[in-house]
This record gives structure tokens, sequence and C-alpha cells, in this order.
């Protein structure tokens, strides 16, 4: 649960191959106390992951959010999007580790899913472990955390 007295907003956004699970992924982030920005998809009907990946990094960008969640088929494609912007650093998961590291070393802000790819449930608890836990900051870790926001 957020720390503070207002809840945190969390953005979440999704193409259709990752409707299904942002919609169960939504309804435990309020479950947890996080206020929601859904960005879509709103169905199953085909869309571009692109634009839902450039949506959340823009709302993200404009103080909207600090952290989010990224849907799509593989998680591979709305990732990518994602991460054409560099104050975005989003992770594609598949189990705790991989949430858990993506936070501590690389101070992930989004964390991006394969709805075709995780069950719910791995989901879950890979969403709980990415917002629970925090960077390491200092050392290695920022210095390379650094170099991708700026990596001249």
């Amino acid at each position: 649960m957020p720390s503070d007295a207002s809840p945190e907003t969390i953005a979440i956004a999704s193409d259709h191959g990752g409707f299904e699970l942002k919609t169960e992924l939504r309804k435990d982030l309020m479950d947890m106390g996080y206020s929601v920005l859904d960005l879509g998809s709103d169905s199953l009907d085909s869309v571009d992951y692109p634009d839902f990946g450039y949506a959340l990094a823009g709302a993200m960008k404009e103080g909207k959010a600090k952290r989010g969640v990224l849907i799509c088929g593989s998680g591979i494609g709305i990732s990518i999007a994602a991460n054409r912007d560099t104050d975005i650093r989003a992770a594609l998961v598949h189990d705790a580790l991989t949430a858990k590291l993506a936070r501590q070393h690389n101070d992930a802000n989004v964390i991006c899913f394969g709805g075709r790819t995780i069950g719910p449930e791995v989901a879950r608890d890979c969403l709980k472990i990415f917002l629970e836990t925090e960077f390491e900051e200092g050392g290695r870790h920022t210095r390379r955390v650094n170099k991708l926001s700026d990596p001249q």
C-alpha cells in the first residue's frame, strides 16, 4: 500500500492481447489502495500496442503517474514502445526475481507483462514485488541507470 496520505496513481495500459490481464491487475491495484489511471484499451478489439506504450509514457512525463503497468500479447512490443522515452525504464518481467531486480538494480518505473505468456497469479505476485521493492541507490546501479537517461 502507498505510504503517503493520498493514494499514489499508477498508470496502466494494454493492447487487445493484454486487455484481460489489465482488467484483473487494475482491480488488484485499486484493492491495494492505489489510484489507477487506465489509458486503455477498452476491449478485445485489435489495436496497435505502440499507441498504448506511448500514451503511458506521455502520462508519466506529464506527471500524471510516477509508475506504470503495460501489457501486450508478449510484453515485448509495448515495452519497446515505452522505452523510446528516456524518462521511462520499462522492464518486461516473468517471475518474482525479475520483478525484484528490475526495481533494485534498474530503477524500473514501468513493469511490463505478456498477457499471453504469464498467468494472472504470477503477474499479481510480480506486480506486488515491483511496487514494494526499492531501488538500491548508489554505486554501480545509480551510475548505470543515469546512463540510460543520458547515454552521452
